[in-house]
C-alpha cells in the first residue's frame, strides 16, 4: 500500500489552528461569499474561544505525529485514519474522555481549514461505541464532600496566619459560589461587591460565558461567622489591604519567623487544586485519609449535590452554577450510592 503524501505544513499544525481561510470553502461556502460581514462572523464562529484553540493544540500535534509515523494524511483525514488513531489511543489505554477530546480537536481543525470532517461518519461512530464499551462509560469524577467535612477542614485551619485566612476564604467561597478553579484564580478584588444581603461576585468571563457578558453570583451570609463565606472573604480582602488586583495570591515569607505576606502573583489552577486536596483529604496531623480523594472540582459538585439533597430546584441551582441545562445538574450531582440515595428506603412499609 502506497502511503499518502503528508502536507509539509502539518508539522506546524498547533500554530496553524489559529489561522483559517478568510472564506471557508467546504463549510458554509455559500454564506462565506454572501457578504463581507457574514463571512467575518462565520469565521469567528468557527474559531471559537481562545482557550479552545489552546486546548486542542496538543491533541492535534499528537495526531500529526501519529500520521507522520504511519504515513497517513492528517488533513483532510479519512475515516479509516481517524478510526485507526482512536483505536490505538484506546489500546494504550487512554481515558475515554481523552479520546473524545482528540476527536473534537480533529473535527474542529477540519472545520477551520474548510474541509469536510470525518468525525461524524457512521462507521467511526461504531468504532467509538466499541471503545466506549471496552473502556467503560463511567468517567473518573470528582467526589462530593459533605458540609460537615468542609466544616471540619475549616476548623483545622490556623486563621491567625495569612495562609489560614486565604485558604479559609478559598474553600468557603469556592463551595458557596459553586466556582470552577479557573474562575477562582481569575477573580479580582474589584469583582466583589459586599452588600447587606449578600456578596455579589461579578464574573467577567467563565467557561459557559465565553462572550464575556456580565454574569453575577450571589454568596450569602452564614449563621456561624467561622463558616461564613462572606465574612471570611471580607477578612481575606482586609488582609490583602487593597481594592484591586488578584484575589487569591501566593505568599512570601516575611522578616519575622512564621510570617507570610500576600504577593501580587495570582494562584495557579494547579495550586488551588493542591490546596483543596491538602485541607480536605488529610487529618489534623497532616496524614492522608485513604478513602478521601477530593479535588478543586469537588467544590462545585459538592454545591450541586448538597443543593439537590436539600430539595433546591434546578432553576435555583443553575442561577449559581450558570449551567444551561438540567442534564448538567444530573451529571454533576454525586448521587450514585444506591444505598444512601434511594427512594426505596422511604416506602412506608
Amino acid at each position: 500500500m502506497i502511503p499518502k503524501v503528508i502536507p509539509a505544513t502539518f508539522a506546524h499544525m498547533s500554530t496553524e489552528l489559529t489561522r483559517i481561510p478568510d472564506q471557508p470553502q467546504a463549510l458554509g461556502s455559500q454564506l462565506a461569499t454572501a457578504a463581507d460581514n457574514v463571512a467575518r462572523y462565520l469565521k469567528l464562529g468557527l474559531e471559537g474561544a481562545d482557550n479552545t484553540v489552546l486546548a486542542y493544540s496538543a491533541d492535534l500535534k499528537s495526531f500529526g505525529e501519529y500520521c507522520t509515523l504511519h504515513g497517513l494524511c492528517p488533513l483532510p483525514a479519512d475515516v479509516a485514519t481517524v478510526a485507526r488513531y482512536m483505536a490505538d489511543l484506546a489500546d494504550i489505554p487512554r481515558k475515554l474522555s481523552t479520546i473524545k477530546r482528540h476527536l473534537a480537536a480533529i473535527h474542529k481543525h477540519h472545520q477551520l481549514r474548510g474541509y469536510p470532517s470525518p468525525v461524524h461518519a457512521d462507521e467511526l461512530a461504531l468504532v467509538i461505541e466499541g471503545i466506549t464499551r471496552t473502556l467503560g462509560k463511567r468517567q473518573k469524577q470528582a467526589p462530593a464532600f459533605t458540609v460537615e467535612e468542609l466544616k471540619e477542614s475549616i476548623r483545622r485551619l490556623d486563621v491567625t496566619t495569612t495562609a489560614g485566612l486565604r485558604d479559609r476564604a478559598l474553600l468557603l467561597l469556592g463551595f458557596a459560589g459553586a466556582f470552577r478553579r479557573s474562575e477562582l484564580v481569575a477573580l479580582n478584588v474589584e469583582h466583589l461587591e459586599f452588600t447587606e444581603r449578600a456578596l455579589i461576585v461579578h464574573l467577567p468571563k467563565s467557561k459557559t460565558n465565553q462572550a464575556g457578558e456580565a454574569e453575577d453570583k450571589a454568596v450569602f451570609y452564614a449563621a456561624t461567622a467561622a463558616f461564613c463565606p462572606v465574612r471570611c472573604t471580607r477578612a481575606w480582602v482586609q488582609q490583602l489591604g487593597r481594592s484591586t488586583g488578584p484575589l487569591f495570591v501566593s505568599l512570601k515569607r516575611g522578616k519575622v519567623k512564621g510570617e507570610a505576606l500576600p504577593t501580587q502573583k495570582r494562584l495557579s489552577a494547579l495550586r488551588v487544586n493542591g490546596l483543596v486536596q491538602l485541607h480536605l483529604n488529610h487529618d489534623e496531623e497532616g496524614h492522608k485519609i485513604p478513602e478521601k480523594n477530593y479535588s478543586a472540582h469537588s467544590l462545585r459538585v459538592s454545591f450541586i449535590t448538597v443543593s439537590v439533597l436539600r430539595g433546591q430546584s434546578n432553576r435555583f441551582i443553575k442561577n449559581q452554577t450558570k449551567q444551561k441545562t438540567d442534564a448538567m445538574i444530573d451529571r454533576y450531582s454525586r448521587l450514585d450510592d444506591v444505598v444512601s440515595f434511594n427512594a426505596a428506603q422511604n416506602l412506608g412499609l
